[in-house]
């Protein structure tokens, strides 16, 4: 089976970026960067976390079919938690307490309101410690809040032995065309929530962040099982109109999702108003309701790259976006708080646009990356090697290890 961890690495960094630039919306409006089009893109960037889902569920299926397919084993499953927990709790702590310190920072400097911050307490703490936070019908969100998606991933891990089961029963029994319907089936109820379920922007109530990680990691997985049926076909890898085809959808997919972005931001009834949310200063910025029919896109657009070494792939593979995925965790962790603080001096130095704007704005962006490469070379990777060891595991993968 041919080698797809390159290009999916960069997709990692496609994936933090189009967040970060969701996020930063704001900033780029103050400096007239949301044309259309480009506007429209950036406001469904949210779906980058759901590019992550199913890209876990990939690699995951890929790296732990045969080692745990065939049959549940605790120590495999303890063993497969602690190495998971290696790669995502680290910057997770951490940064749950910068979060925290520097809200009661600008709490005690800035006179920010302790009212709008009722996550700041003990129990919610606790529960963001145990990466607990989003799980239920209501979940509370706060201190460091893109950690939400953590507490969902950690769902998907307790119960990826279960899931990699069926997974290996799917690639030993089912064939091709059953695997692509299976696929379609599994994010069904993803679709049926997305085009129903209109009262909330984001998608977090209702069970919403269980429906996304489950639909969508299961479907990343089962993508996978369908890359290795074609990868296998002849032993240089897919047949190579399979490949022709692969490399057309890997260009094609996401055209079509920057169409899809367009159109659904140009739908009056898909989009929210002040009315609608009264306390969300920017609706103008919030992702059009529906946005989820994109995400299958997104799957596809991950089996696609991992069928071909060219054009998009390509650019993947770069050694540069490769680093970009490999502090891509650290980036999404970090550019929240960074954003809080930008804002905060942003104020008190009172720039609210102008030439200093602008380089300021700048000086956020490239801050942003900068950090995450600081939190990656010097806290995610020497904590996640160090508890890799502890575990008798190499201290990184064999796979980035041959890309270091």
């Amino acid at each position: 089976m041919r080698r797809f961890i390159g290009q999916l690495t960069g997709v990692r960094a496609i994936a933090a970026t189009w967040v970060l630039l969701y996020h930063y919306q704001p900033v780029l409006a103050t400096m007239h960067l949301l044309i259309p089009g480009v506007h429209d893109l950036l406001r469904v960037g949210r779906l980058g976390v759901d590019l992550f889902f199913a890209l876990s569920g990939f690699i995951l299926t890929h790296t732990y079919l045969t080692k745990m397919g065939p049959g549940l084993n605790w120590p495999r499953s303890r063993h497969f938690l602690w190495l998971r927990l290696a790669r995502i709790y680290p910057v997770h702590f951490v940064m749950l307490n910068v979060a925290g310190l520097a809200v009661l920072a600008q709490m005690k400097f800035g006179g920010a309101d302790a009212s709008a911050r009722s996550w700041l307490n003990p129990t919610d703490y606790l529960k963001q410690v145990l990466l607990l936070q989003e799980w239920g019908p209501s979940p509370t969100r706060g201190w460091n809040f893109p950690a939400w998606s953590l507490s969902m991933e950690w769902l998907a891990y307790l119960l990826f032995s279960f899931l990699v089961l069926a997974l290996f029963l799917m690639h030993e029994k089912v064939s091709t065309k059953q695997l692509a319907l299976l696929w379609a089936v599994s994010l069904l109820p993803l679709m049926v929530y997305g085009i129903f379920y209109t009262s909330d922007p984001y998608y977090i109530s209702g069970w919403g962040s269980t429906i996304r990680i489950l639909t969508e990691f299961t479907a990343g997985g089962i993508t996978l099982l369908i890359v290795r049926r074609f990868s296998s076909q002849t032993p240089d890898g897919p047949r190579p109109r399979v490949e022709r085809l692969a490399t057309t959808l890997s260009v094609a997919l996401p055209v079509l999702i920057v169409l899809g972005s367009i159109v659904l931001g140009r739908i009056s009834f898909l989009q929210w108003s002040i009315s609608d949310l009264p306390d969300t200063p920017n609706a103008a910025d919030l992702p059009p309701k529906w946005h989820l029919i994109l995400v299958p896109l997104l799957i596809a657009w991950i089996g696609s790259l991992a069928l071909t070494n060219r054009g998009p792939s390509r650019f993947l593979s770069k050694d540069v976006v490769i680093l970009g995925g490999f502090i891509s965790f650290s980036l999404y962790m970090t550019h929240t708080v960074w954003y809080g603080l930008w804002r905060a001096v942003m104020t008190k130095l009172h720039i609210t646009g102008g030439v200093l704007y602008a380089v300021g704005a700048i000086g956020l962006v490239i801050g942003a990356f900068v950090i995450a490469w600081l939190m990656w070379k010097f806290v995610e990777e020497p904590a996640r090697e160090w508890m890799r060891r502890r575990s008798g595991e190499t201290a990184k993968p064999v796979e980035e290890a041959a890309r270091a």
